[in-house]
C-alpha cells in the first residue's frame, strides 16, 4: 500500500478547480443569455443551419454554443490531470489550470464574436494542459517506482 502525503500546497490546486467551476458556470449564463436573444427553445441544442444563416442572432448562439460545450468536452481531462498531477507537483499544476481556465475563456470569448476563427485565440489553453499531463505521468511514475 503507498500512502500519499498531500502537501499544503495542494490548496493552490484546489483553488484552480474552484477557478474552472466559475468558468464552466460563467459560459452556462452566457449560453443562457445568447439563446433568449436568438429566440432558440429547448430542447434545441442549436439553431438549424438553415436558420443561423438567416439570423446573425442564432449563428452568434450557435458559436457561444459550442464554445461551452467544447470546454466540456476537454473537462475530465483537465480535472483529472489536475488532481492527479497536483499531488506531486501542486504550484505547478495550480499555473497549468489556471493558463488552462484563462485559455478556455479567452477560447470563448474568441468563437462568441461569431467567427469561430476567433477561437484560436484560446489555444495557449494547451500549454497547461500538456503541462498537467506531465506532472501527471510523473506522479504516476513516482508511485510505481516507490
Amino acid at each position: 500500500m503507498v500512502l500519499i502525503e498531500i502537501p499544503k500546497e495542494y490548496g493552490y490546486v484546489i483553488i484552480s478547480g474552484v477557478a474552472s467551476i466559475f468558468l464552466t458556470t460563467y459560459l452556462s449564463f452566457q449560453v443562457g443569455s445568447a439563446r433568449r436573444k436568438a429566440g432558440v427553445p429547448y430542447p434545441n441544442l442549436y439553431a438549424s443551419k438553415e436558420e443561423a444563416e438567416k439570423d446573425r442572432n442564432k449563428l452568434v448562439f450557435n458559436c457561444y454554443q459550442r464554445a461551452h460545450q467544447s470546454t466540456f468536452e476537454h473537462y475530465p481531462q483537465f480535472l483529472l490531470t489536475l488532481m492527479i498531477g497536483g499531488l506531486k507537483h501542486p504550484v505547478l499544476s495550480a499555473v497549468s489550470g489556471g493558463i488552462w481556465v484563462l485559455g478556455r475563456l479567452v477560447f470563448a470569448w474568441g468563437y462568441q464574436t461569431g467567427d469561430p476563427a476567433k477561437r484560436t485565440r484560446g489555444t495557449f489553453a494547451y500549454i497547461g494542459s500538456i503541462v498537467l499531463l506531465g506532472t501527471t505521468i510523473s506522479t504516476a511514475v513516482s508511485l510505481l517506482t516507490q
